[in-house]
């Protein structure tokens, strides 16, 4: 399989979740902030499900083909790639949470319930989220990291069972429908009305169920490229009313939600590189490249900012809210240029022969 452009609007979409999720750990914090966008952004935690979606979406592009034929020496490369991806600028962020966590032992705050020690090589693992823990620690928003994680692991075996390719397109729809079902299932079954809840024990349900499904988006995506404008509007309209269906609360969140965002996915792969998409635009394109470090960065800025400048943490006015989002992002540029990508660089290079290129797959 021959590398693919990157789709440009996807990267960009990433950026924008990224900044929902910031938005939904800081919401309760801003002082007269209006109600209507308290809402919007306490849905910002569903800017994950998104996520997942996006990682099955683009794995399957990027190593769909290339995983079946690699043997193990691919599967190898593949979680060498993965790897390198997302432990580094983890596991900085972990210790960065650390120095923290003894900064406020020695002040008399250190809270066991938000930096565990007991914990910590779990986190340090990435498998904290796999039912071993009762709640978010450490660097919260690493829970989501830890459950791609194990669907990185899972991803060459699914792709040993299940080809996409020899599926018949309307078995393709039916698939995602019946993962989107079953997660809705197992949901409901749990008791969780919303896909936030006991994200420590339906979290990487959650994700498995998501991520599986964007690989069959993709391969919807791949039968449909060619004749898109149907796919479009059948994807736009779809999107439009499982939404409209979730917010009137018509649908459960845990059906429709991923259904609407399945349909945006499909929508969005579909209109890229169309004229005058500002997903594709250089700003926002590049909000999408630093996205990772924006995701991961965010909590423990936001936990040290409070300690700095904040003396209620539950009306901060919006002059120190700016002053913290412009952190988010300065932080993101600075996590991005001088850990993330020069340790993915270094990562990737174990193994490779000297002065050999490596492959160079999409970035999801």
């Amino acid at each position: 399989m021959t590398d693919k452009p990157e789709l440009r609007a996807l990267t960009g979409i990433r950026g924008i979740a990224a900044w929902f999720v910031v938005l939904y750990h800081i919401r309760l914090s801003i002082a007269g902030l209006p109600g209507w966008a308290l809402s919007v952004f306490a849905k910002g935690y569903l800017a994950v499900d998104f996520f997942f979606l996006l990682s099955g979406f683009v794995l399957w592009l990027t190593y769909g083909a290339r995983l079946r034929g690699g043997g193990i020496a691919g599967v190898a490369h593949f979680w060498q790639r993965r790897v390198a991806r997302i432990w580094p600028l983890h596991l900085f962020m972990l210790g960065c949470a650390v120095a923290l966590a003894l900064l406020l032992a020695a002040t008399g705050r250190h809270d066991p319930a938000e930096f565990p020690f007991g914990e910590l090589p779990l986190h340090v693992l990435l498998i904290q989220n796999w039912g071993l823990t009762d709640r978010l620690s450490w660097n919260d928003p690493a829970w989501s990291i830890s459950a791609e994680w194990a669907a990185y692991l899972l991803f060459p075996l699914f792709v040993a069972l299940v080809d996409w390719r020899r599926v018949p397109g309307i078995g393709v729809v039916a698939g995602i429908a019946a993962l989107l079902l079953a997660l809705h299932g197992v949901m409901a079954a749990s008791g969780a009305a919303t896909l936030g809840q006991d994200i420590s024990h339906l979290g990487l349900v959650r994700c498995l169920f998501e991520f599986v499904a964007g690989t069959g988006i993709c391969a919807l995506w791949l039968r449909c490229a060619e004749r898109p404008l149907p796919a479009i509007i059948a994807s736009l309209a779809l999107g439009i009313a499982a939404g409209a269906a979730t917010i009137a609360g018509r649908v459960p969140e845990t059906l429709g939600a991923p259904i609407a965002f399945a349909a945006l996915l499909l929508f969005l792969a579909l209109t890229c590189g169309m004229r005058g998409n500002a997903l594709e635009s250089r700003a926002i394109h590049y909000l999408g490249e630093i996205s990772y470090a924006t995701y991961l960065g965010h909590f423990l800025l936001w936990k040290a900012f409070k300690l700095a400048f904040v003396t209620d943490a539950y009306d901060v006015a919006p002059g120190l809210i700016g002053l913290y989002l412009i952190g988010v992002l300065l932080s993101s540029i600075a996590l991005y240029h001088m850990v993330e990508r020069p340790a993915q660089r270094r990562v990737n290079a174990i193994g490779t022969e000297k002065g050999a290129k490596p492959p160079q797959p999409l970035r999801p």
